[in-house]
């Protein structure tokens, strides 16, 4: 379904990117895992087609993106890592205005606008403006906002940011339905314990070239570790977090230099 083919993008002649290539298949999960500053949200900028490459290219069912980004674009979904949304606008008229861009009749968007926000136990704040929506709940109204059309892709970027226990695990159940459903998913995210239960397929990025692409069993067994959290940080060469703690605390403590 998706093919991301050789990209490479610099800012200021400094690679961010080298040679990202993989595909993804309907009802597949991908996990896109790497540290801050890896490469994953270049990478997904111009997977969305908000960023052009400086080389290679994004093919959508064969198509490259770039020859008709309207067509392509309504056929994603995507929930950012920052909730950039009009707060002036209510969550309802949010999704009216998502739905109209997306071309949605009206009589098919209010039914469905209707129904996400009682599913999502947003229905008695659906006439609140946004700015009064705790940050859980405006991660709830992008959720729903980029599953209004019905989209092919979806693109979730650190989807669970504010959410509550019960909503993280209706997510984690509608991932699933999705991807029965022949949705291809990419799933960006910190938090590996979800990733390692979720995905099929994790690719692991950093310093703008991807060091793995196998399933999370795969990877534990192949690197003889026990979680996938120990598979990243011996991939992405993390440091030693305990002893960085111990230090932090040494400093706190100082009474004298």
């Amino acid at each position: 379904m998706l093919e991301v083919q050789h990209l490479y993008r610099s800012f200021r002649t400094i690679p961010a990117i080298q040679d990202i290539s993989f595909r993804m298949a309907p009802g597949e999960i991908v996990g896109f895992l790497g540290p801050n500053g890896a490469g994953k949200s270049t990478t997904v900028k111009i997977i969305t087609g908000m960023l052009r490459p400086d080389e290679g290219r994004v093919l959508f069912e064969g198509n490259n993106i770039r020859d008709d980004m309207v067509t392509f674009r309504a056929a994603i979904g995507y929930v950012p890592e920052e909730a950039h949304l009009y707060s002036y606008l209510s969550g309802l008229e949010y999704l009216q205005l998502v739905g109209r861009l997306r071309g949605l009749p009206e009589f098919l968007l209010e039914a469905k606008a209707t129904s996400l926000f009682r599913l999502l136990n947003l229905e008695s704040w659906q006439y609140s403006p946004i700015s009064t929506y705790s940050k859980g709940m405006r991660q709830r109204v992008l959720i729903a906002a980029a599953l209004l059309h019905d989209p092919k892709l979806l693109i979730f970027d650190e989807p669970l940011s504010g959410l509550d226990v019960v909503s993280s695990r209706l997510f984690k159940d509608l991932l699933e339905l999705l991807a029965a459903e022949g949705k291809a998913i990419l799933y960006i995210s910190h938090v590996l314990e979800v990733v390692e239960q979720v995905c099929n397929r994790v690719i692991v990025i950093a310093k703008g070239k991807i060091l793995a692409d196998a399933r999370p069993s795969e990877l534990t067994t192949l690197m003889s570790l026990p979680n996938l959290e120990s598979v990243f940080a011996q991939l992405v060469q993390q440091q030693d977090t305990r002893t960085v703690a111990q230090e932090m605390v040494e400093v706190m403590q100082l009474r004298h230099v």
